[in-house]
């Protein structure tokens, strides 16, 4: 989809069909009322009404709030596939411009890199009328950054583990750096080893595939602040010897959706040239059945120093994070601390299949990344940590143990668990973001269609712009 800026008087004149947002209150001083009635329109959120006649497609929205005019775009974008109109155009103003744009490019994402015939049908023009473009170009800009960011991470998670292994991960992360002028550091097995990352080898341990450490760092001259981003990179969880049952093993190719975030994170802002500095860090391992695979009563130890008991080997991310988080520490000195990871399907239990889990010590943190995730259009919500999960990890033969010793809390229990992995003076800095439940979805939401979301990129980007203009 090209979508272009112009002027409302340089528009083209024929081939056009107009997109027109109505409310069901402004629907009743309309003179088409009549007509959209008798086809059952009311302009309710999110629904449609095209007038082929007059070239028109309305579409409902509830008010001209950003959040509900970005899904209408969305469900526009998506119903228009197989319209055969040269162009869409849409009026566009200062408090819309950037809604249209994600709306429009996010809910018409697809994945068809392994269709042998592609979708070609549909409008592929899209003009944005405004009185003056030049007052819109920013937004226009920084809207189509962040937009195609989180498409750049929903092609990653989508792409099978055939095709994204932990080199296959690292020679991404490469190719993003020499892009976007990004340093990039690789550790394989051997510099791993060095590292005594003996948590995260445990895990990558039975797969052919060599696990990797991707540390991609954006270092703008003047930084105001230092932002240290850790994702979980499982580029394929069998669940171990704890083997999954066969339909759950389906879509865990979106294990590794936590370290596409942090790519897509890195990428946007060096895009927007925010002058945060910005370190991304990556574990990419395969967790896979072997007859070297780690097992269940096997004790490792950290890099951190600390042993670990194994009690379950689909609890796995969180080995993964902890020597992550531990090697991340010490290359960097953070304002702030973030990891992404899809942990457990207990946030789903918890929160829905829709809203990242938020845990962490500093409220005022957590308050400060909600805000900036409703603004962005994400949903967020928090876990609080309390003391009487923390000793659940106990383990009576290691320092603690990777699973909890009761069936309850299990997502508050694994980030209290990564918390054992975080340093002292880095606590109120830190918080974890939990998301097995919003990075992928097989029925369609919100901005969001059959697969990766993309979740995290928004609601990041979102906060770090705002550290930006302090």
């Amino acid at each position: 989809m090209n979508i272009q800026l112009i002027a409302k008087n340089a528009l083209p004149q024929k081939g056009g069909l107009q997109l027109k947002f109505i409310t069901p209150k402004k629907l009743q001083k309309m003179k088409h009322k009549k007509t959209l009635q008798k086809g059952g329109f009311s302009a309710q959120q999110d629904t449609l009404a095209p007038l082929h006649e007059k070239s028109i497609l309305f579409c409902g929205v509830e008010d001209f709030s950003q959040q509900n005019i970005k899904t209408a775009a969305a469900t526009v974008a998506r119903s228009i596939k197989n319209y055969k109109y040269k162009s869409l155009i849409i009026d566009v103003d200062s408090s819309t411009v950037g809604s249209v744009i994600e709306g429009l490019i996010l809910g018409g994402y697809s994945f068809e890199r392994y269709k042998a015939k592609k979708d070609t049908k549909g409008i592929k023009k899209v003009f944005l009328a405004c009185d003056d473009p030049q007052d819109l170009a920013q937004a226009f800009e920084e809207a189509v950054i962040i937009a195609e960011a989180t498409c750049f991470t929903r092609d990653l998670v989508n792409t099978t583990p055939e095709d994204l292994y932990p080199k296959k991960m690292a020679s991404i992360a490469k190719n993003l750096a020499k892009e976007n002028n990004l340093e990039c550091t690789i550790l394989g097995e051997k510099a791993l080893k060095k590292e005594q990352c003996n948590a995260l080898l445990a895990v990558g341990r039975a797969s052919r595939h060599e696990s990797q450490l991707i540390h991609l760092s954006y270092k703008p001259k003047n930084a105001k602040k230092t932002i240290t981003l850790v994702g979980k990179g499982l580029t394929y969880d069998s669940g171990g010897l704890s083997l999954k049952p066969a339909t759950s093993m389906v879509t865990m190719k979106m294990d590794k959706a936590g370290a596409c975030a942090v790519l897509g994170i890195i990428k946007a802002v060096s895009e927007l040239k925010l002058d945060i500095e910005v370190h991304a860090f990556v574990g990419a391992v395969e967790n896979m059945i072997g007859g070297d695979a780690y097992k269940p009563d096997d004790i490792v130890r950290s890099r951190k120093g600390d042993t670990i008991e194994v009690r379950n080997t689909d609890a796995e991310g969180r080995l993964v994070l902890a020597d992550v988080l531990d090697y991340a520490q010490d290359q960097t000195q953070p304002d702030y601390l973030f990891d992404f990871a899809t942990l457990t399907g207990a946030c789903m239990v918890a929160l829905g299949q829709y809203t990242t889990g938020v845990m962490g010590h500093s409220s005022k943190l957590k308050h400060n990344l909600g805000k900036a995730s409703r603004k962005a259009g994400e949903l967020t919500a928090t876990l609080p940590f309390n003391k009487h999960l923390k000793k659940q990890l106990k383990s009576e033969i290691a320092d603690i143990c990777n699973i909890s010793n009761k069936p309850y809390g299990g997502a508050i229990t694994a980030g209290l668990f990564l918390d054992n992995f975080i340093k002292e003076e880095n606590k109120d800095k830190w918080l974890h973001f939990d998301i097995a439940g919003s990075a992928y979805t097989e029925s369609p939401w919100d901005v969001n269609g059959y697969g990766a979301t993309g979740a995290g990129v928004r609601f990041m980007t979102r906060f770090l712009q705002e550290l930006n203009s302090k």
